[in-house]
């Protein structure tokens, strides 16, 4: 399969098999975050694999909806704002280098055949609690993951090229 065929097979998943997720496409997963571009290659994240029903049940708690629970791995993408680059007006690229991770992460997945989901709506004080973080550690997203219970459709509702570029300088939609 093309980059570009994974891309557009990547959607977002919120049903999922009662199936185990083998180890080794796990790390595959994780290691598709590591090699992960970062600014000044500082690398600020740090990522929480839960794989124990009653771990995922906690965690599942900081978010309000049930579907979050069945996920068989429930990865929860960490940025640690101490060791990211900050630009000289004090722009900080940890979520910016975290979210490159994660989306990496998911396109792995989609590869692997596993569904994925990013979930940021959640409580990040009470999820901070649940997982005894260090201070210096923000979880930042939820990446639920799990093997598709149904065929899952890529999203069709997308803008136009000429919707989203300008060439040379910003140029207004008609």
């Amino acid at each position: 399969m093309t980059f570009i065929e994974i891309a557009r097979k990547r959607c977002s998943v919120r049903k999922y098999k009662d199936r185990t997720i083998e180890k080794e496409k796990i790390l595959q997963v994780l290691e598709a975050a590591r090699i992960a571009p970062s600014a000044a290659n500082y690398q600020p994240w740090h990522f929480i694999v839960i794989t124990e029903k009653k771990m995922i049940e906690q965690i599942a708690e900081v978010y309000p909806s049930s579907w979050l629970s069945q996920a068989p791995v429930i990865i929860v993408a960490c940025g640690d704002h101490s060791r990211s680059w900050k630009r000289k007006d004090g722009k900080d690229h940890c979520d910016i280098d975290l979210a490159i991770a994660i989306d990496h992460m998911t396109l792995a997945a989609a590869d692997l055949g596993i569904g994925t989901c990013w979930v940021c709506a959640f409580d990040a004080a009470k999820c901070h609690k649940i997982l005894a973080l260090p201070e210096h550690l923000e979880p930042v997203a939820l990446l639920p993951m799990g093997y598709p219970l149904e065929e899952a459709l890529p999203e069709k509702n997308r803008k136009s090229i000429e919707e989203i570029v300008s060439w040379e300088r910003y140029l207004p939609i008609p």
